[in-house]
């Protein structure tokens, strides 16, 4: 699935997310799930492995089966000390905030269909732009041998005849790649972050996004190789991408100077059950599994 996912971290501090300042607006603009008075912060509690493993966690879902596909990771939080709640998006009795005091020292955010865009909106704050709904990160380098691509048939109008009549022809492309294999090398070299040094590579499947350049608070944590880019899987390219090469981030960060720890996910899967239990091997000669 190619969705938008965080886990948020809450901050006791002072209001600072980054050098830019808020909207006023695009805060008005965001779904129920956030209380206007109250800041979030993302962070990835499975990889900023700095953050306190401990405190009260909120997960937010879609529905409560993506706890049972996702047990795994959340079983991994709960084994590091951390006290999770689960909860749905859409739950009116939701509230981080009470008395002036935060509910939860972390929220994770497994809610892709949560209504009003929050996290794009959010993403733009913290300097990071996510791509297109129903894009996805593709490489035809460096993919996994299960996603062998598929053969499409792209249609398109030929110019205008003699006659003035346009005809609809039809070519074999084949598209997809987009189960990506990350090698560990294109990890952010940061142990205090992404904990320490391993030869095996994960699986990524899911929405590209590039940072800001002239905000240095953003962390480039797992970045495309030099054959990555993002677009439309089913299509043929017809303009440049949003992101290509190593510029495509699959999952960003940012540290505020507040010390609040954001990261996001182009990916659900990423945290999956199939995906933690699944063999990788790359689609290319020699490869092992």
């Amino acid at each position: 699935m190619a969705s938008l996912t965080a886990v948020v971290q809450t901050s006791q501090s002072g209001p600072s997310l980054s050098s830019k300042k808020r909207n006023g607006t695009m805060t008005q603009r965001r779904s129920r799930l956030w209380d206007s008075n109250v800041l979030l912060f993302l962070s990835l509690a499975s990889m900023l492995h700095c953050a306190a493993a401990d405190g009260k966690m909120l997960v937010l879902l879609d529905n409560f089966n993506i706890r049972d596909t996702h047990s795994i990771f959340f079983r991994s939080l709960a084994d590091r000390g951390f006290d999770i709640s689960f909860k749905t998006a859409d739950d009116p009795s939701l509230s981080l905030i009470k008395y002036g005091q935060f509910l939860y020292d972390h929220l994770i955010i497994f809610a892709p269909s949560v209504e009003g865009d929050p996290l794009r909106e959010l993403g733009s704050e913290c300097g990071i732009e996510f791509d297109e709904e129903k894009t996805s990160v593709i490489d035809h380098h460096n993919y996994d041998v299960s996603d062998a691509g598929e053969v499409s048939r792209i249609r398109f109008r030929s110019a205008p005849s003699v006659s003035g009549l346009q005809t609809l022809t039809s070519d074999p492309c084949r598209l997809q790649h987009t189960l990506i294999v990350a090698d560990p090398e294109i990890l952010m070299k940061a142990p205090t972050i992404v904990g320490k040094p391993t030869n095996r590579p994960v699986l990524f499947k899911g929405v590209g996004m590039v940072a800001d350049p002239e905000n240095p608070l953003v962390l480039d944590i797992l970045t495309g190789s030099s054959t990555t880019y993002s677009f439309f899987p089913d299509r043929p390219i017809s303009q440049y991408p949003h992101a290509v090469g190593k510029n495509t981030l699959m999952i960003a960060g940012l540290q505020a100077r507040n010390n609040a720890r954001v990261v996001f996910s182009g990916s659900l899967d990423f945290f999956s059950d199939a995906f933690f239990n699944s063999a990788v091997q790359k689609a290319t000669p020699g490869s092992q599994r």
